[in-house]
């Protein structure tokens, strides 16, 4: 398939490829609230959703509509085989829904790991916050050490996108929580902490990229405890309207791979699959979470991030890929010409495309590889998917296609005839459009001009 008939293909109109499967009878199922439940706007406002502002995540308004739609309810299970920072699962925890989820970033994890635990009580809870601003803001009082260089404590990452005075408060908040002996304030602390620094710094620190000022003292100071403070208390006032407020429901947020789970969920225990995964468009998920996982000491350096972080992701940027690794012959795995040919020669002809601009293009970036490896990965998500779920189930998906180097790649779409083959079983899907992406940077000439878009992908077993 020639990249000129691949940028004609749209993710969510009629198909261009023909395989015998049967779309879902009901139309929009999950679609009525409009195209921001894709996004993260809804869970920006939500009690205990907005602790960790990760615009990579979606509503919870969706797993809400999913339940409705599904029939899900309480002794039923949800499964996110990318939970990240626990959208699916805290959703499900909310509504008296058992849980599963897999994340493989560590940081990402613990977010979702502190904001599903709730076991506090609300009357210690209150006594313990104030008491623990008292005390930290004593600490702060106190000052720097005369030993301690901040210069030398951070990484230069660090150092440039505070003020000084909000880096001395934002380190003395930082040793204040570590002598918390209690686990989970301890996580409570620290994520309010987490949650401090990009509200606090004087840089471009909004997603996804960082911008840091080589001289950030002529910027005022941000008062970060000031900040902190107000961050704590509205997260301790979002845990009081659940604390013995919800019905009882089991949750298991499982640090691990999604593409191999067998030892960690069992053959057909979960009622339905909601989740986002990693979109194809080169964004380095290990790198969203530099700023905080430099802050606390847990990696000072790019190869920290590759060894803890960037190599247990499945693939989905240029980052990721050591070319040397690759046979570039055999890019795309064997099972995807066996039960999907179509999708194979699509993704064969898109490939071999983009390894051509790869050699006329400045930055030669690998998106040949990316973009193979990229399904290969997926294509173990879904049998890993559909083996978990009970015969009947529906699997709901966030997806956005993808056109790199400007060649196009409707993601969803073959996701979805991937999913319905006999190398993984989903009887029928369902495609449903959110809204147009892309258009952020017309004026970037490095950008391609192919409309993307986003969308569900709902399949059923």
């Amino acid at each position: 398939m020639s990249k000129a008939h691949l940028s004609q293909i749209n993710l969510f109109e009629t198909p261009q490829l023909q395989i015998p499967v049967a779309p879902l009878s009901s139309p929009n199922l999950l679609t009525a609230n409009g195209g921001d439940i894709g996004t993260f706007k809804d869970s920006l406002r939500a009690p205990i959703h907005r602790w960790f502002k990760y615009p990579a995540g979606y509503s919870y308004k969706l797993v809400e509509q999913a339940f409705q739609v599904f029939g899900i309810g309480p002794d039923q299970g949800v499964y996110d085989p990318f939970s990240g920072t626990g959208t699916t699962i805290l959703t499900a925890k909310q509504n008296g829904i058992n849980g599963v989820g897999i994340e493989a970033h560590v940081f990402v994890h613990w977010v979702a790991e502190t904001k599903l635990y709730w076991d506090f009580s609300a009357a210690e809870l209150s006594q313990w916050v104030a008491k623990t601003l008292k005390e930290a803001r004593r600490k702060v009082g106190r000052g720097l050490p005369k030993l301690v260089n901040l210069a030398e404590v951070f990484p230069a990452l660090i150092y440039k996108c505070y003020h000084p005075t909000d880096l001395e408060v934002l380190y003395l908040i930082r040793e204040y929580g570590a002598e918390i002996e209690s686990k989970p304030y301890q996580g409570l602390f620290k994520l309010a902490l987490t949650d401090t620094l990009r509200s606090a710094s004087t840089a471009g620190t909004g997603w996804p990229y960082i911008a840091p000022r080589e001289s950030n003292g002529h910027s005022a100071p941000k008062n970060a405890f000031a900040v902190f403070q107000k961050i704590l208390l509205a997260m301790v006032a979002d845990l009081e309207t659940v604390i013995g407020k919800t019905s009882p429901s089991k949750t298991r947020n499982i640090l691990g791979d999604s593409r191999k789970c067998e030892a960690s969920v069992d053959d057909e225990s979960l009622d339905l699959a909601i989740t986002s995964p990693p979109y194809l468009n080169n964004y380095d998920y290990a790198d969203r979470t530099r700023l905080e996982m430099y802050f606390f000491g847990l990696a000072s350096s790019w190869g920290d991030i590759t060894r803890d972080v960037r190599d247990k992701l499945m693939m989905a940027a240029t980052t990721q890929v050591r070319r040397a690794d690759y046979d570039l012959d055999k890019l795309l795995r064997p099972e995807l010409a066996e039960h999907t040919p179509n999708v194979y020669e699509a993704l064969r002809a898109g490939v071999s495309d983009l390894s051509q601009l790869r050699r006329e293009k400045s930055g030669k970036k690998d998106y040949d590889i990316m973009v193979a490896q990229y399904f290969n990965d997926m294509y173990d998500v879904l049998r890993e998917t559909y083996r978990v779920l009970k015969p009947g189930a529906a699997f709901v998906l966030v997806l956005g296609d993808s056109a790199p180097y400007g060649v196009y790649i409707p993601t969803g779409r073959y996701i979805a005839e991937i999913a319905c083959s006999s190398g993984v079983g989903f009887s029928s899907f369902q495609l449903e459009n959110l809204r147009k992406r892309g258009g952020k940077w017309p004026g970037n000439p490095q950008r391609h001009k192919v409309p993307l878009a986003e969308g569900l992908v709902i399949l059923r077993k």
